[in-house]
């Protein structure tokens, strides 16, 4: 078994490390927040003080953070990866950023002696728990084969997509299809409520037909219940939808429903709901149709 070393261990993070150890890997966490840490130290899992005390002894690096600039900083850094960790480490990079990024970050770790692999993930955190995550792979050959024994303790459905950035660009096509589905649903649960008719009968029926998605099946019962815990923050979503709407303009390619579901997800963002679960969509159309509940759930200041 491989000493790895796992950078990011917050909702998606812990589950996705806690598989590795259940595989029988030697993982060393690091996390800002150092009660992580000690969460993946009582699951079997080794403590690091830093982002290089971890990358230091590790034959393989997974960083799971929130944002490009992040994974720069952690991948480029004075005591970041390529600055600590030995040659032929392989680097996963399980975070969901901007393909230029991700391109430039495996360049720099070519230069390095770094193996880098961009392997963002898809189920939210319900996958990571389970160990069903989709992880769409980009890199080189041989690069994909040393990652996929790690990638496979972690996920389900795991798919080499193309070169360096090409799993990034797979992602941002997800979230773009996800947001999607989740604002259309949204708006039906509000137009079957507006009618009186029993939603969860209809949600039951809806998702044996064409119309039924993993969206349905993992969100309805929740936005149903008006209960948005986050899987997957709206803040988040946001940043992902960012990296959509720039991709395309940059590639000339027209969104036109993805962009109008990014500005209402901004829009969700700057009424101060952006801690809460992407399914609270739902809010939205009910402020739109005049339905909005007293309740605010979740709301912050943005």
């Amino acid at each position: 078994m491989s000493t790895v070393a796992f950078i990011g261990l917050g909702i998606m993070g812990a589950p996705m490390a806690g598989h590795l150890l259940a595989a029988g890997h030697d993982v060393i966490g690091y996390n800002r927040s150092p009660a992580k840490v000690e969460t993946h130290v009582a699951r079997g899992g080794r403590a690091a003080s830093s982002a290089a005390d971890a990358v230091r002894a590790a034959d393989v690096v997974i960083t799971m953070v929130p944002d490009s600039p992040d994974v720069e900083d952690l991948a480029l850094g004075e005591d970041g990866i390529y600055a600590n960790a030995k040659p032929g480490t392989l680097h996963i990079d399980c975070s969901t950023i901007r393909p230029d990024v991700a391109r430039r970050i495996a360049e720099a770790g070519a230069e390095r002696g770094v193996r880098v692999v961009d392997a963002p993930v898809s189920g939210g955190e319900a996958g990571a728990i389970e160990g069903t995550l989709s992880i769409m792979v980009g890199g080189a050959d041989d690069d994909v084969a040393a990652a996929r024994p790690y990638l496979e303790a972690m996920g389900s459905t795991v798919v080499h997509v193309g070169p360096p950035g090409a799993g990034q660009t797979v992602k941002a096509a997800n979230q773009l299809i996800v947001a999607g589905n989740i604002q259309l649903l949204a708006e039906a649960l509000v137009f079957l409520e507006a009618h009186g008719v029993d939603t969860e009968a209809a949600t039951r029926v809806l998702g044996g037909g064409l119309a039924g998605s993993a969206v349905l099946d993992r969100k309805a019962a929740g936005m149903r219940a008006r209960t948005f815990a986050p899987g997957f923050r709206i803040d988040l979503h946001h940043k992902d939808l960012g990296i959509v709407t720039a991709a395309a303009r940059e590639a000339g390619v027209a969104i036109p429903l993805g962009a109008h579901v990014a500005q209402l997800v901004g829009s969700l963002r700057a009424q101060g709901y952006g801690g809460l679960d992407h399914s609270a969509l739902l809010l939205q159309v009910l402020q739109l149709s005049g339905r909005a509940e007293d309740e605010e759930p979740g709301r912050t200041e943005s």
